[in-house]
């Protein structure tokens, strides 16, 4: 019986601290307001923050799912901890869709502002090049051909050169995304087999009192 009492004791002291990091429960239909990104160093923390949080709130639904099956009202206690849990997700779902959607446009921008930078830089070195007089003949006088100035072409492969090295940039970041998005899921994965075992062993333990209950 003693051991009984502090058991329940113990759990209910959990529930308490579990109803103190819940965030107020969302409506259905409701979607959060998630403040917005400043930056994307502050974006890729939100990410972060996102997975571990997640992680942590599978940790208090499994805690929450192991005190209610000690109390009277087992369905209700369950139900409440299911939606608080939803809830939960619901918000970092919201933070979640607006740092990458901040990451995405961030790399647009910096795409866009890259390459009106290397048309810039043409258009000036075509007008420099418009605004150079030519030399005057000399007559009588051989001349060692000068170098040709940069064609129209040249500078143009110039342009494309540019273009195409951030391109390449881009690209070469692709594979740590990947990475990054791959590691979350199996995160997510771990966390969902683990609640699958947490649900498994409580109904076993459910059906263990029942039956002795029965008897």
């Amino acid at each position: 019986m003693n051991h009984q009492f502090l058991l329940r004791a113990l759990l209910g002291a959990a529930a308490m601290g579990l109803g103190a990091c819940t965030p107020s429960l969302l409506p259905v239909n409701v979607a959060p307001v998630v403040a917005p990104s400043t930056s994307v160093a502050q974006a890729t923390h939100k990410l972060d923050q996102v997975a571990i949080e997640r992680a942590a709130i599978e940790a208090r639904y499994a805690a929450s799912e192991q005190l209610c099956y000690s109390k009277f009202f087992v369905n209700n206690c369950l139900n409440d901890a299911k939606e608080k849990r939803r809830s939960a997700l619901v918000l970092q779902s919201a933070i979640e869709d607006e740092a990458q959607y901040y990451r995405r446009k961030a790399a647009v921008d910096e795409r866009d502002r890259e390459v009106a930078k290397a048309l810039k830089e043409f258009e000036q070195e075509e007008a420099r090049a418009a605004a150079q007089p030519p030399p005057p003949p000399r007559a009588q006088v051989q001349q060692v051909p000068a170098a040709p100035k940069a064609t129209l072409a040249s500078r143009s492969a110039k342009r494309d050169a540019r273009v195409a090295q951030h391109a390449a940039h881009e690209q070469a970041e692709a594979p740590q995304r990947a990475a990054r998005a791959k590691a979350f899921e199996q995160r997510k994965l771990d966390v969902e087999k683990r609640q699958r075992e947490v649900a498994e062993k409580m109904a076993k333990k459910a059906a263990k009192a029942e039956a002795a209950a029965s008897k």
